[in-house]
């Protein structure tokens, strides 16, 4: 393999020779990372239903495969909101959270979406994400932070019990007070830091801070709710139970879900680094290092990761200009792992509620699809249903995706089979413009012009054929036919038989087909059909201006 194949599959050979400069801004953007990497993973553990330690877990050795193996070296890769409530949703109901065979059935997702997006990268075959547009993806965002905004507020507001209890016999009793304190006043500390101070290392602050005040008035030993006990040193290998046919029946779907949202989730994130930069992004190695982050996640014990919005923003205003940035916040991690775990004994779960909440509301913006309302009601439409049935279907968040995937694409095909298809005439300003709309008259009285906006293929040959017959039959009067091919990219084998119908219909009628602006690619497939080679009944123009020419020169004959 020579030197650029392999630098086009280990991106790292291509960083910059580290100076003592960059690594000093590196070390600081990393530190800024690896300060909020370390309590999100307890969190987003908490809420995919893990053992809490296995998100510091999912934070080191994934971090570090994405790293190397990512063309964008700047993407925060670790546990996520969005993809820890997938895990803990689509397993509901199949093992008891934070169980062995719950570990088990998380561990096999993390592999078994890893493997899914590294063949689907090493194929080249990236583009097929694009089945999920932004309408979808704004629909489950929205719907998925407002599902784990509702999940937390039990652990936030210190409720002892659950919603149908508190409602069957309302009381004060239900409610630990010094809970709700602590996660009460997290958060508004949390939220005051990410407005006026985002790269303010807030989250290990507040959790500091509270484990030392919980510790001093004996929360813990009144029964108040804290993480516990969390095993420190390195993660070992992970070999998980083999499954049943029917269990990893129940894992496809989900598996198909968090690595299509897992990679939108690196789009967003990556779309904006290599903006800034002005590079281009290479969307197939992204999903190649994604997946084997989740492999080597859940080798590890840990569960699928992503590439976090929050977390990669804060690492470019943190002025990362390299992978170095996200090696020295996996190294902060590893310190934490190997002596700092013990000291995480005593944060109450309000606080790390609070966590996930801070991290959460930056995705919850409802005025998303208003927006969108206002642009296209069909596809703001489809967000829209696409929010309902993920809220309805919880916790199998996956059939609002699949749902808005469905709609999207019987849209694009509506599209397809209904192309633009108008009559032409000469507009006032000299251009040509929609006869009917604009009330021109023809371009020529024996005349009909036309022009398809869409490709002349399967989809759209039967509305152009019904367009123009319908339009023969319902004037005498009209002989010749004039296509405005400009438009028109592409033609297959069902374009060339429409077409050469069209001209044998034309030629019955004693007319003309006139071809306008006929691009390369159209023409070359014409005549390896032999659809152009007698000249007979047919005219073809290279632009609308010899057309145009040429028409007024035969109206002017007639007259």
């Amino acid at each position: 393999m020579n030197l650029p194949s392999l630098r086009q599959w280990l991106p790292f050979l291509n960083w910059p020779r580290p100076t003592r400069e960059l690594l000093r801004g590196e070390f600081i953007a990393g530190m800024t990372v690896g300060l909020m990497l370390v309590p999100q993973g307890v969190a987003y553990a908490a809420l995919a239903g893990m053992p809490l330690v296995t998100g510091i877990y999912a934070s080191l050795l994934p971090a570090v495969v994405a790293v190397l193996f990512s063309s964008s070296t700047r993407l925060g890769v670790g546990p996520t909101a969005l993809t820890s409530l997938l895990i803990g949703a689509s397993l509901t109901g199949m093992a008891e959270p934070g169980s062995a065979h719950w570990v088990s059935l998380a561990v096999w997702l993390a592999i078994l979406s890893g493997l899914l997006q590294a063949v689907v990268g090493f194929a080249r075959f990236g583009w097929v994400m694009s089945l999920v547009t932004s309408p979808v993806l704004t629909g489950f965002t929205q719907a998925a932070a407002l599902l784990i905004l509702l999940s937390q507020l039990p652990a936030l507001l210190g409720l002892r019990t659950g919603w149908h209890a508190l409602y069957s016999q309302p009381s004060i009793h239900h409610f630990d007070f010094a809970a709700t304190a602590f996660g009460l006043g997290s958060l508004g500390l949390l939220m005051a830091a990410k407005r006026f101070k985002p790269t303010f290392p807030a989250a290990i602050v507040v959790i500091s801070g509270t484990a030392l005040v919980s510790w001093l008035v004996g929360f813990a030993d009144r029964g108040g709710a804290v993480i516990g006990h969390l095993p420190s040193g390195f993660p070992s290998l992970y070999l998980p139970e083999w499954l049943s046919w029917d269990e990893f029946g129940g894992l496809f779907m989900p598996m198909m879900v968090v690595a299509l949202v897992s990679f939108l989730e690196t789009t967003s994130s990556a779309k904006i680094e290599h903006q800034r930069e002005g590079t281009r992004w290479n969307e197939n190695q992204d999903l190649v290092a994604q997946g084997l982050a989740k492999i080597s996640s859940g080798l590890t014990g840990g569960f699928a990761t992503s590439a976090s919005f929050s977390r990669s923003a804060l690492n470019l205003y943190a002025g990362a200009k390299t992978g170095w940035s996200n090696l020295f916040a996996t190294a902060l991690v590893l310190v934490a792992l190997l002596w700092l775990t013990p000291e995480l004994y005593h944060v109450p779960n309000a606080v790390l509620a609070a966590v996930v909440v801070t991290a959460v509301t930056g995705l919850f913006k409802p005025g998303e699809l208003m927006q969108l309302w206002k642009i296209s009601r069909v596809e703001a439409s489809i967000g829209i249903i696409t929010f309902v049935l993920t809220i309805a279907t919880a916790p199998r968040l996956y059939w609002g995706v699949l749902a808005g995937v469905v709609l999207n694409l019987s849209h694009f095909l509506f599209q397809r089979l209904h192309p633009r298809i108008i009559e032409v005439g000469m507009h006032p300003d000299g251009t040509l413009r929609d006869r009917n709309l604009w009330q021109l008259p023809a371009l020529a009285p024996d005349l009909l012009a036309v022009r398809m906006d869409a490709e002349l293929d399967f989809a759209s040959a039967s509305a152009f054929e019904r367009r123009v017959t319908e339009a023969l039959q319902s004037r005498p009067e009209v002989r010749n036919l004039c296509l405005f091919a400009s438009s028109v990219n592409r033609i297959d084998i069902t374009g060339v038989e429409t077409f050469m119908r069209l001209r044998w219909l034309l030629a019955k009628r004693g007319g003309t087909l006139i071809l306008s602006g006929l691009k390369l690619p159209v023409e070359q497939r014409l005549q390896k059909a032999g659809a152009l080679e007698n000249k007979e009944h047919l005219q073809i123009f290279r632009t609308e201006a010899e057309t145009l020419a040429a028409l007024q020169k035969g109206k002017e004959e007639q007259g």
